[in-house]
């Protein structure tokens, strides 16, 4: 791949990011706003503007390791009209959106990828990464966000499932994340080494249920295209 083509990659990457990630938090916003917290809102976080959502860290391992996060969304379950049934759907909220735009975003690639063309400049090699960038950062993020690590939604979902809290739930909440950054950066220089993937158990896990996260999707589009 000569420079050209990996400078447009990451272009693409960061545009695909001005879609996904507000979505995926305003989607929490929007939940927790219609659950009775009005806290997205007076936070500013009631918005599609990405730039309102963005964690800095988050945003470049997103960018070079297509898994990553945004800051979240701060709510106050204390104000939801019903605190379980809100925190559930404020929780999967995001997740729940990024697999509705994953699906709706793969037939557009595909339609795009194989069958249209604009033939103008670098135009059509940029729309097809950014569709395939949307679709395959839409699929991880639904994936990396239900790994029950704080302040993940998996954690959030666990939160509201168990109300027995042990010893693994608090190593979770306080601990977890650090082991989850430590298994990315792993991964990270697996990636870019030569060492088998099996130095690598996270980029595995995430590659492998991944898979079967976009299967469902491809080959219900790829009936009809």
């Amino acid at each position: 791949m000569n420079i050209g083509q990996l400078i447009l990659q990451y272009l693409a990457v960061f545009l695909s990011l001005l879609l996904v990630l507000p979505l995926h938090e305003f989607a929490h916003a929007f939940a927790a706003v219609r659950s009775g917290d009005n806290t997205p809102k007076y936070s500013g976080r009631y918005t599609l503007n990405p730039f309102a959502h963005f964690d800095v860290f988050g945003l470049l391992m997103l960018m070079v390791a297509h898994f990553g996060w945004a800051k979240p969304v701060p709510i106050n379950p204390n104000n939801f009209r019903n605190v379980k049934r809100g925190y559930f759907w404020t929780s999967i909220a995001g997740v729940l959106t990024n697999y509705a735009t994953a699906f709706l975003i793969y037939p557009v690639y595909v339609l795009f990828a194989y069958y249209l063309r604009f033939d103008f400049l670098l135009f059509d090699d940029l729309l097809i990464y950014f569709l395939y960038f949307s679709f395959i950062i839409s699929v991880n993020l639904v994936v990396f966000n239900l790994i029950p690590v704080y302040p993940l939604d998996g954690f959030r979902v666990l939160e509201v499932a168990t109300k027995r809290r042990g010893k693994v739930f608090y190593f979770l909440r306080n601990y977890g994340y650090l082991v989850l950054l430590g298994l990315i950066l792993v991964s990270f220089v697996v990636e870019r080494s030569a060492l088998p993937w099996y130095f690598d158990p996270f980029g595995t896990f995430m590659n492998f249920v991944s898979y079967w996260f976009r299967y469902p999707i491809t080959a219900f589009w790829g009936l009809f295209l």
